[in-house]
């Protein structure tokens, strides 16, 4: 990717997600020393023009040292303890090392249902846009202390990639344990191949993140690699960079080793980034050629062009649109309950009433509640 893409003027407004490694030690606690360092990265950018919001993990991290439960695993309750104890700790760390520079740092915890459920999301994304027309810097983190693990994000790289498209960023940034992406886990394979830079996040792109057990997988590359999906059909750039060392935003910015993620050129509008970015998916339905052909001349998805039915799911949920290999193609909010989709799908849609014994929607999906991951074929959409 050219030079002139990392340069920090370029961004408008940055997302930046920090990993509970990068901030804690687990004998020494907090790394105050790179955080005063990161503190003084973002006085960078904001003295370059760039708007910086902060998804930060650390909280659970620094409450178990407070509580005494660094050497065991934690039930859930102690997990939210953690959090609750460790969250201030945090919250002060942050606002510490920005008031130095002057800033004020304004603390927004987020459940999964706040990107969820659409009047929460508008919500949420109201507050941070106020955060940020009065200077302040928000700092974003998972609620662990009310999350359970039904109602988790379970990582901050989604997390993240979510605030990036609720707000608007054009740039997301992953400080990460390792520089970028490879073709294979280079502690383990000496012939990996570093990755620059990422034109379209492909099934050989999703490939190499691995199994899970590492950085560069289920935790890790794997959640990034999704992170990027949300990010990129959103018309975000996404990087991934080390944050291991002092200085990692201007290391980043003076062209430091790192895998860029290349935006659509096309991003969906504000209703259709939502539905994107969708996490708790329902289930899904199956289509076939014809019908991938229709929607990708922007029409919506009949019941004809459905070939199977996947999953539980009610009227008005999220759904993936998938392909009879398995691959996912786009989501949507599905017009029917799954008993209802699976009595008419592969019918035409005069044949609905029959079938249901009422008359039901024409489309399963509607065009404007459909998102296709390659295409931005979209209706412009005025909902905020």
């Amino acid at each position: 990717m050219a030079r002139v893409v990392k340069r920090a003027k370029n961004w408008q407004r940055i997302v930046v997600k920090i990993g509970s490694s990068l901030l804690v030690d687990r004998t020494s606690g907090l790394k105050r020393q790179w955080l005063d360092s990161l503190a003084q990265d973002i006085d960078m950018l904001r003295k370059q023009g760039s708007e910086v919001l902060i998804v930060s993990s650390g909280a659970i991290a620094l409450g178990r040292s407070l509580l005494g439960l660094e050497r065991k695993v934690l039930k859930l309750e102690e997990s939210q303890a953690a959090a609750a104890a460790g969250q201030i700790l945090l919250s002060r760390a942050y606002s510490e090392a920005l008031g130095q520079h002057e800033y004020t740092a304004g603390q927004v915890l987020l459940t999964l249902s706040d990107t969820e459920v659409r009047r929460r999301y508008l919500n949420a994304r109201e507050t941070i846009a106020t955060l940020l027309k009065f200077g302040a810097i928000p700092i974003i983190n998972e609620n662990d202390t009310v999350a359970t693990s039904e109602i988790r994000y379970g990582d901050n790289d989604r997390l993240a990639a979510r605030v990036a498209t609720m707000t608007g960023a054009d740039l997301l940034v992953l400080l990460s344990d390792v520089d970028g992406l490879y073709s294979a886990d280079p502690t383990k394979d000496t012939s990996a191949k570093f990755i620059e830079r990422v034109v379209e996040i492909t099934p050989e792109i999703e490939a190499v993140a691995g199994d899970a057990g590492t950085e560069l997988s289920s935790g890790g590359m794997v959640t990034k690699i999704e992170a990027g999906k949300i990010a990129v059909a959103a018309g975000t750039t996404m990087v991934i960079t080390s944050g291991k060392n002092q200085h990692p935003l201007k290391a980043l910015f003076d062209g430091g080793r790192s895998t860029w993620f290349d935006p659509h050129d096309n991003p969906v509008t504000a209703r259709k980034k939502w539905i994107l970015g969708q996490i708790d998916i329902s289930g899904s339905v199956v289509i076939d050629a014809g019908a991938l052909s229709a929607l990708e001349t922007g029409k919506s998805l009949l019941p004809a062009g459905v070939t199977a039915i996947n999953g539980t799911f009610n009227r008005g949920d999220v759904v993936t649109i998938n392909l009879s290999d398995g691959s996912r193609i786009g989501c949507g909010l599905v017009a029917y309950d799954a008993d209802d989709a699976r009595l008419i799908f592969g019918c035409k849609s005069s044949e609905i009433e029959e079938k249901l014994g009422f008359a039901g929607r024409g489309a399963m999906i509607h065009r404007d509640n459909l998102v296709l991951h390659s295409s931005a074929r979209m209706v412009e959409d005025t909902d905020a």
